[in-house]
């Protein structure tokens, strides 16, 4: 199960959603920072999520405009999130990131750029923490786990935050070496 499913799946657990109500919250949530859940991908999950017996969908009248058809998770559903959710918790899963991509390649590249482009990557850094820090704070009071992923993607940029601060130096360390 890839991760927009299983976030789809648990959106749905918490209750019954629409598709729209799914944007919503994963726009609310920040949800796009640790996971790929495009706005055109969701139906298309919702739908392979029923075809897999996971979900059920149901038309309901709306309050106003046409009907929307309202996902609830089934027994099959809770077991393969319940899987997924305890794999989550308990294995650490690889992240490839174009960041080592560009580490690897810095020879082809003059330090001046390399320099020019981590402190961009810094600074998209110290953004991307403000605007989550903007996004949670607005929507307090949270859940405990919603705080909890807010938070983790808050202390993991930080993390990367400093990493960027301390091989910037030492790039400019081995510039000067070399000057």
């Amino acid at each position: 199960m890839t991760n927009a499913e299983l976030a789809i799946l648990s959106l749905v657990a918490e209750k019954p959603r629409h598709g729209y109500e799914i944007e919503s919250v994963i726009e609310e949530r920040g949800m796009r920072e640790w996971t790929e859940i495009g706005f055109s991908s969701i139906y298309y999950l919702l739908k392979k999520l029923e075809d897999e017996g996971l979900l059920e969908g149901d038309l309901e009248a709306a309050e106003r405009g046409p009907a929307r058809k309202v996902y609830h998770i089934t027994r099959a559903g809770r077991d393969v999130l319940h899987a997924g959710v305890l794999e989550s918790l308990s294995i650490p899963q690889h992240c490839y990131s174009p960041l080592q991509l560009g580490l690897a390649n810095m020879p082809g590249i003059g330090q001046e750029e390399a320099l020019l482009s981590l402190r961009k990557y810094h600074q998209a850094l110290h953004e991307r923490s403000m605007h989550i820090r903007e996004r949670r704070d607005s929507q307090r009071p949270l859940p405990y786990f919603v705080e909890a992923v807010f938070e983790h993607s808050l202390t993991m940029i930080e993390a990367e935050r400093q990493w960027i601060e301390k091989f910037t130096r030492q790039v400019e360390t081995e510039r000067d070496d070399q000057d």
